[in-house]
């Protein structure tokens, strides 16, 4: 896996070994970031990576110009390998590396995010619950977009609390659903 583009465009991306994630494929990232470019307001100051896996999603974003990314994951072995590929791509000083569950997390983030990527496993069924929770916090503001990447065999609402549905689109065996506050399909 590598970074698409951007400043540490080519740089390759360590992943844990094993199905302990599913890294979203570079097919994906593309799709997502070309989403993002075109239908978010261009702040890309506070990026919130959730379910961080390799940290792949968040450095993307970093390498294309975003001013902090604040990544959550809870298994140990993926925080040390998003340390390690913040190191790499030498993007550390514009992130901070949170071990610890979303819900956790959750509990104790209190900024506004511009973007707030959600990648989790695909396995987990009560994603839903996590994105109304997301809405319901204090870090989704009036200009925040929420990304959520999930399974074609897992449905999400057109709408979470405050959050509506903007687009969704289907990339291979992934979907990626975009939201925001208030506007709709």
């Amino acid at each position: 896996m590598r970074v698409i583009t951007g400043k540490a465009k080519g740089q390759h991306l360590k992943v844990a070994k094993g199905n302990i994630t599913r890294p979203a494929t570079d097919l994906v990232r593309g799709a997502i970031f070309s989403i993002l470019e075109t239908s978010t307001t261009g702040d890309w100051s506070q990026v919130l990576d959730l379910f961080s896996g390799s940290g792949a999603l968040g450095i993307e974003a970093l390498s294309r110009g975003a001013g902090w990314v604040d990544f959550v994951e809870r298994e140990p072995r993926c925080c040390a390998i998003i340390k390690q590929n913040l190191e790499n791509t030498r993007l550390s000083a514009q992130a901070h590396v949170y071990c610890c569950s979303v819900a956790k997390a959750l509990s104790f983030l209190d900024k506004e995010y511009n973007i707030i990527l959600m990648d989790p496993p695909y396995a987990d069924t009560s994603i839903g619950r996590m994105v109304t929770r997301v809405a319901d916090s204090r870090l989704v503001g009036a200009d925040t977009t929420v990304v959520v990447t999930h399974s074609p065999h897992l449905s999400l609402a057109p709408t979470y609390a405050t959050l509506n549905l903007i687009k969704e689109r289907r990339h291979g065996d992934s979907f990626i659903a975009i939201y925001r506050r208030g506007d709709s399909l």
